[in-house]
């Protein structure tokens, strides 16, 4: 199994290593590395990776590392993506106090293994604590970034507190009356898709159906995240902040940077990423979708073109003023307007024949992609007694 030692640390009277698991997949000079968030393992890159690479199979020699390794991949015009799982999560170390655990650290995790992989420079993109790893790792490191893409990000801290309103106050009711997978799936639907999304009708049922039975399939199969592993997590997202001197290095560090955001977002509020892509003008575009959290799920050819579109622009050396002075996702601004239509027609349209939603129970914000990609910002994968 690949994996990377990236640091030690003291236990008790014994020093232990830090080791990451990682997956690469696709083959080329230009280098990806994917950063995913709080309670997520690297599956939860699902569509991205298919999207930027066109297969969800992992390198065939993932064992091998250095630049040996990845001088192999550097001829041609491909992608080569590398995503893993944070410390503290999935096959990943998982420290015993949430000390071990913040931003900083977690961004010298993944220079580590850039080291590893023999990586000079790489495309960062981060979701939501992820995103935040990727604001240090290239306000640490910017001389290691060849682009920088943010999605669903806040600035940590308060930040990471949802609107209060009576649906997360409802949800977040439901959520501590759960005690298992079945009763927290729905609750984990509700606060990282839209409803128009999970109501939209998939062969004979809805999106909401298929997603909750792959949810409680996914989350059997992996078992859950343990309380340091979450806890140390939370701990990385309170603490994190960006001083005014990082966000100048960021901006004046010369690469691109893409601020990505589901509009319905209710966990990460969409005013913090416009603040965030604000402070960093020229470099940013700000490039809002219509979607959730998890909006890398629930639009992944916008997200996909938006990330293709850094690469390109990148590579082409556009200018800052130019990059962000253009419509956000120019090419996604007729899909979003045709998008807006569709869901009018949509709710204006009959309904006939529905399947008849599942009744709601919950849990906490989490990822999801499939069976396996049960995590961050995605289903997260707790102790079912961690909130």
């Amino acid at each position: 199994m690949p994996y990377c030692e990236v640091d030690r640390y003291q236990n008790g009277d014994e020093w232990d290593g830090v080791r990451l698991f990682y997956r690469r997949f696709g083959r080329g000079a230009t280098k990806v590395l994917l950063v995913i968030g709080l309670a997520g393992t690297h599956d939860s890159w699902g569509p991205q990776i298919k999207g930027l690479t066109g297969s969800l199979e992992p390198a065939a020699d993932d064992e091998e590392s250095g630049d040996a390794a990845a001088a192999e991949g550097d001829d041609g015009d491909g992608i080569e993506v590398c995503c893993f799982d944070n410390r503290g999560v999935g096959r990943s170390s998982v420290l015993p106090h949430k000390s071990y655990y913040s931003t900083v650290i977690m961004a010298r995790d993944a220079l580590a293994l850039m080291d590893h992989l023999g990586w000079k420079k790489a495309h960062v993109f981060g979701h939501s604590m992820g995103a935040m790893i990727s604001c240090k790792l290239a306000a640490m490191a910017p001389h290691r970034i060849c682009s920088l893409a943010l999605l669903n990000v806040t600035g940590g801290g308060f930040q990471c507190f949802p609107k209060l309103d009576g649906q997360m106050l409802s949800l977040a009711f439901r959520f501590l009356k759960a005690r298992t997978p079945e009763e927290r799936a729905l609750v984990d639907l509700e606060t990282h898709y839209t409803k128009e999304y999970l109501d939209e009708k998939a062969g004979s049922c809805t999106r909401r159906t298929i997603l909750y039975q792959e949810y409680v399939k996914g989350i059997s199969s992996t078992g859950m995240q343990s309380n340091c592993g979450f806890e140390g997590q939370v701990n990385a997202c309170w603490t994190h902040n960006m001083t005014t001197k990082e966000l100048d290095t960021i901006r004046s560090a010369g690469f691109l940077v893409s601020v990505i955001h589901g509009r319905s977002d209710i966990i990460a509020q969409l005013c913090h990423a416009r603040r965030l892509a604000e402070r960093l003008i020229p470099v940013a575009r700000m490039v809002e979708l219509h979607g959730a959290h998890l909006v890398s799920h629930e639009r992944p050819e916008e997200v996909n073109n938006a990330l293709m579109e850094l690469i390109k622009a990148t590579k082409s050396m556009m200018k800052p003023e130019e990059w962000s002075s253009q419509p956000e996702n120019s090419s996604g601004v007729i899909l979003m307007g045709f998008e807006h239509m569709r869901n009018i027609v949509k709710v204006m349209k009959p309904k006939q024949n529905s399947c008849k939603l599942l009744s709601e129970p919950s849990r906490r914000p989490g990822i999801f992609m499939s069976p396996q990609y049960c995590g961050d910002d995605g289903f997260r994968i707790a102790s079912p007694k961690t909130s």
